[in-house]
């Protein structure tokens, strides 16, 4: 037997309002807002977050292989779930894995992990969905996209969800598609267009041929497979385009709307992409009770539905962040333009300064605080350090020493300073003296914070980050941030 054994999400703290969107181009705006990623965020940071929020309280060590989902991921060849797996600090002996091109991503790589667990090939699978998707500039996608991560342990033990029934169908459509960055193409009328953007189909063929008829074909043919019915499914979780075609979908399936349909939450969050779907299942595990029954119909390139059922183990899967956690914590990006910066779909003058430079054998070599965040912690008097010593500076014991993970700790600001100079998309750059739990103190930025509500003392926890971009590669490094 094969399930869910616990369930995390991440929503990113920046808010854009749609109204700001449309007034930067004159246009309608589709209400509510849309979550936006930090400029030092990515699918891969947001991965890492979601990931660290469903693993909270569990051990590490028994996770077995690591699946990431995403569309937009900054590498055109290298795994993200190495990546993922490295800043997790899991065992060396773990297998990974990333599915990729399709919305569908996300529920492909739980059926995955699913499918490993039932072989005996892993025992527990740690499933991330993250996504970042841009939509073009005074395009409709631009209002209805956002930025998010949910996470899940699929496990053969200490099963919260039960997967008691799976559909699936292919269907080659090109209603929705991505060329590569740097493929600039001449239009007819001598345009040069840009295809890193989202592009697609005419919407009614796209809608009508597409979505519609794939998902109510595959919820209908899933049901009628298990013989359930759809008055006795307790909340049904769909993916959709946008606020409009997830009302249009619920009916024709026979659901009530009111009652039994996860709420999609495009006034608060936006669509996420291969991740939507997915969160909305984690927003619905959320409120879920004992015995349940829940549908999750993906769609990208075909269909996914999933038949799930919770176990008398879904109130000890809750207590994390999650959904709601995330949602109720927020910030507003003031205007347009500074949206725009943060997704560096505007050039702005750069600082005149010797541009910056990255050492792969560096990033190698000190992966183990790097990457992982680890410390080193004296096997004589116990003492932590960051980053790891050779030297205890207390007892001064030579090379007798244990990593000691750090991400997970908290801490609070001990001192700071504001830097306008430094080379930052948000300035004030804020460099920060923390010291986590256990009296480990060391140097650090700080990011998703107010400058003006930087204080001492004031409550802190660790955030994995991109630092910068030199060498056709992303530094990524441990930001600090206050609680969320």
């Amino acid at each position: 037997m094969a399930g869910i054994e616990a369930f995390g999400a991440y929503v990113p703290l920046y808010r854009l309002k749609r109204e700001e969107i449309a007034r930067a181009w004159g246009g309608a705006s589709q209400g509510g807002e849309r979550a936006v990623a930090n400029f030092d965020e990515d699918s891969v940071t947001m991965a890492v977050a979601a990931a660290i929020d469903c693993l909270k309280d569990l051990n590490r060590d028994t996770v077995d292989a690591v699946f990431v989902a995403t569309t937009t991921s900054p590498y055109r060849e290298k795994l993200v779930a190495t990546m993922v797996a490295s800043a997790l600090d899991l065992k060396r002996e773990v297998a990974t894995n990333d599915f990729t091109d399709s919305l569908r991503a996300g529920s492909m790589a739980i059926k995955a992990a699913l499918d490993a667990v039932k072989a005996g090939s892993a025992k527990r699978v740690l499933v991330v969905v993250s996504d970042t998707r841009i939509g073009a500039p005074r395009s409709e996608f631009e209002q209805s996209f956002g930025d998010g991560a949910a996470a899940f342990l699929v496990s053969d033990q200490n099963i919260a969800v039960n997967v008691e029934a799976t559909y699936t169908h292919a269907d080659d459509i090109l209603d929705f598609w991505r060329f590569r960055a740097e493929d600039l193409v001449k239009t007819g009328d001598d345009r040069l267009v840009n295809h890193d953007f989202i592009k697609t189909s005419e919407d009614r063929f796209v809608i009508t041929e597409g979505y519609l008829t794939n998902v109510q074909e595959g919820v209908a043919r899933l049901l009628k497979r298990c013989e359930v019915l759809p008055k006795d499914i307790t909340k049904a979780v769909f993916y959709a385009p946008d606020a409009r075609r997830h009302k249009e979908i619920t009916p024709s399936l026979g659901f009530d709307p009111k009652t039994q349909v996860q709420d999609a939450l495009f006034d608060r969050m936006g669509n996420t992409g291969a991740a939507f779907a997915p969160m909305l299942l984690v927003a619905a595990l959320e409120t879920a009770k004992p015995g349940d029954k829940l549908l999750l119909a993906t769609y990208g390139d075909g269909c996914d539905v999933m038949l799930l059922r919770t176990t008398e183990l879904i109130a000890k899967a809750k207590g994390k962040r999650g959904i709601q956690g995330h949602l109720a914590s927020k910030r507003y990006i003031n205007n347009y333009e500074k949206y725009m910066t943060h997704r560096s779909l505007v050039s702005t003058e750069s600082q005149r300064r010797p541009p910056l430079v990255s050492s792969v054998p560096i990033l190698w070599r000190d992966r183990k605080w790097i990457q992982s965040f680890n410390g080193s912690k004296c096997q004589h008097c116990g003492r932590e350090f960051f980053p790891p010593q050779r030297i205890c500076l207390y007892c001064r014991t030579k090379d007798k020493f244990d990593y000691v993970r750090l991400s997970d700790r908290k801490g609070k600001v001990f001192t700071f300073n504001l830097d306008n100079l430094a080379l930052s998309q948000d300035a004030p750059e804020i460099f920060c003296r923390v010291h986590l739990d256990g009296d480990v103190g060391f140097y650090c930025r700080m990011t998703d914070r107010d400058p003006e509500q930087v204080k001492i003392d004031m409550p802190v926890e660790m955030t994995f980050r991109k630092f910068h971009e030199a060498g056709g590669y992303n530094n990524y490094f441990w930001k600090c941030m206050p609680v969320r």
